[in-house]
């Protein structure tokens, strides 16, 4: 029972940190057009990100969670991969909050699993399909963000060309709160369901092991069921509130480091190219939740920033700084994997 009361606390300390990592990408550009102060901005991501729960429960479903859940084979998931590879995602996701790099804690935690489950088990304890599908959306994902996002600006310049600068400026720093609280529901729908899917993936694990008579009554699933290793809907109401609630919470702690980088540094960003990158994120993120694939929410947003940018010229965008967040991209799964393959040797000699 102690394992499986550290994965909740560290699933929930995880989705934390994930706020305050994360909460620039959806109020840095409110930030910088100086739409919002930055705490009124951190308190609206929140609100929105919380709104995402509902979302999720009574609309588009928990797709990503379930996809989480396959990460590691269904057959070979124990509790110390689990723990390992969410203090993997955590050590991660700190170090590059510190050093305000804008990675992606969704790919910390997908890696941490991977390296723990490897050093576990073998290679074959990862389901490799699943994971080729989100190391594809590395690329894709930007890729995405950038064209929408290229596509928007085009598309809003173009209906706009007869507006006063002043008059549209006014008009577009109103629409950035709409897009700002779409793009906080998106990253609510994409990035609290990893933590969900783990601690699911948790409890069944932990009844698989020591029978379902042995979990508290708080932790049984509302319907038990032969496929509830694989599908959330058997999994108790409290974990998706607990998770959202979290990202909420460390929504509103702010990350001012990472919200500089968003900001400022990829590109000098107007009130309608503010506009035009989180809508371009927003949509990203519905299509890719509506698919079930697990994407960084910071990757979407860069390539939205990045594609808005562009527009002007390619010389707007600071390519210097965009290839440093790519290759933090690249580099964030296999580091991930690492410290995930170490800490669940910590794990098991502690054991």
């Amino acid at each position: 029972m102690g394992h499986l009361i550290a994965i909740i606390v560290l699933a929930l300390v995880f989705d934390f940190i994930n706020g305050f990592h994360d909460s620039a990408n959806s109020i840095a550009t409110v930030v910088s057009t100086k739409v919002l102060k930055p705490f009124v901005a951190v308190v609206w991501a929140a609100f929105f990100n919380f709104i995402a729960f509902f979302i999720a429960e009574y609309l588009l479903g928990f797709n990503i969670a379930n996809t989480v859940q396959k990460v590691v084979e269904a057959d070979m998931v124990t509790l110390p991969i689990i723990i390992a590879g969410l203090s993997a995602a955590i050590v991660w996701s700190l170090i590059t909050w510190w050093r305000g790099i804008p990675s992606s804690s969704s790919h910390t935690l997908i890696g941490g699993l991977m390296g723990a489950a490897i050093c576990s088990k073998g290679l074959a304890a990862v389901h490799w399909s699943t994971i080729g599908i989100i190391c594809l959306f590395i690329i894709v994902a930007p890729l995405i963000g950038f064209i929408v996002g290229n596509l928007i600006t085009l598309l809003i310049y173009w209906c706009c060309r007869s507006a006063k600068p002043h008059k549209a400026d006014i008009w577009f720093k109103r629409a950035q709160l709409v897009s700002s609280a779409c793009l906080s529901i998106g990253h609510g729908l994409n990035d609290s369901q990893k933590e969900i899917g783990v601690i699911a993936c948790a409890l069944t694990a932990y009844a698989a092991q020591y029978g379902l008579d042995s979990l508290p009554h708080c932790l049984l699933p509302d319907t038990v069921t032969s496929t509830a290793a694989h599908n959330l809907t058997g999994a108790p109401v409290w974990i998706p509130i607990a998770c959202i609630t979290a990202i909420a919470v460390g929504t509103m702690s702010g990350g001012w480091k990472i919200i500089k980088t968003m900001g400022n540094k990829i590109t000098r960003i107007t009130a309608v190219e503010g506009f035009c990158s989180q809508a371009a994120g927003a949509v990203t993120l519905f299509v890719t939740q509506n698919l079930g694939i697990p994407v960084s929410t910071t990757h979407v947003i860069s390539g939205s920033i990045m594609g808005v940018g562009a527009v002007k010229r390619m010389s707007a965008v600071r390519w210097g700084v965009s290839l440093d967040l790519i290759t933090a991209w690249i580099i964030t799964i296999p580091v991930s994997a690492l410290i995930g393959a170490c800490v669940y040797g910590v794990v098991v000699a502690l054991v």
